[in-house]
């Protein structure tokens, strides 16, 4: 068989695989003779085990969506995921990012648009509970002596933010809640049309999930996005408690190190950041 050919082939198997073809179109490409009955069958049962490799590996990544949509649209979405992005690395794990922006675009579920962000958020608290184990945090002395806007705070693995416009983080926590009514303060969320920011983090072995107010939310979008710490609490505003956020973030091992930015984008956005730093360099000591 000539290259172009078996490359043809190969392509025509893998099309039949994912569903682009149907068995008896490739059918020749594959073998001839008394085996050639088989191709229908092997096709199938390939698809249908993919089927639910994909939805046992997104249902250990994804349980609240699972409960939300239940178990037989669940599997299709696993199975659609599986088909329109399938994996490129061997760990399942690492696997089912592109959920959420497929629900997003499904038009069976648009009467439901906090679906994809209940999955964020999902996928996120995922990749936290696989993240590197925080180390102790190195360069405190830096916010004794420095200007905050030449110092950068990283944040330990894992940590993510989930900035929604549903309450996804009442959502979440209702499903791991044994209270007798856990989903009412979903039902007073969204019957007040309360949108949440999740702030993901690891605590141990586990993912921690908790909705910020908005000056802890902006400053903790600033960090995450590379800022400066001196840009991040003139994000923050006025009324922030950088000290209350700085011993929680330590005792909570969030806060992993202090480095000095290489180059420090300092300005007039950073002024006040600078005055308000001064009352807690001692407290960093």
């Amino acid at each position: 068989m000539s290259a172009d050919k078996e490359a043809l082939r190969q392509q025509m198997l893998l099309r039949a695989l994912w569903g682009d073809a149907r068995p008896g179109v490739v059918a020749g490409w594959l073998r001839e003779g008394p085996r050639a009955g088989s191709v229908a069958r092997g096709l199938a049962a390939y698809r249908a085990n993919a089927g639910a490799v994909a939805e046992r590996a997104l249902a250990s990544a994804y349980p609240t969506l699972q409960q939300l949509v239940g178990e037989d649209a669940f599997a299709a979405l696993a199975r659609a995921c599986w088909r329109h992005h399938p994996p490129t690395a061997g760990d399942l794990g690492l696997w089912g990012d592109a959920l959420p922006a497929l629900i997003a675009a499904a038009g069976s579920l648009a009467s439901e648009p906090y679906l994809a962000d209940v999955a964020r958020l999902e996928w996120a608290v995922h990749l936290a509970e696989r993240a590197a184990d925080a180390t102790p945090p190195q360069g405190l002395e830096r916010l004794a002596h420095d200007e905050p806007a030449a110092l950068a705070l990283r944040l330990a693995p894992g940590t993510a933010l989930v900035d929604s416009r549903h309450p996804v983080v009442a959502i979440w926590q209702a499903h791991r809640s044994s209270a007798d009514d856990r989903f009412a303060p979903v039902r007073a969320a969204f019957a007040a049309g309360t949108g949440e920011c999740a702030l993901v983090a690891r605590d141990g072995w586990r993912a921690t999930v908790r909705a910020l107010p908005p000056d802890e939310a902006r400053y903790s979008q600033a960090l995450l996005a590379g800022g400066s710490l001196g840009a991040a609490l003139t994000a923050a505003g006025a009324a922030f408690d950088f000290q209350g956020w700085l011993i929680a973030a330590l005792q909570q091992q969030r806060l992993v190190a202090v480095e000095t930015l290489t180059a420090a984008a300092g300005g007039a956005a950073d002024t006040n950041a600078n005055a308000r730093m001064t009352g807690h360099h001692r407290s960093a000591r």
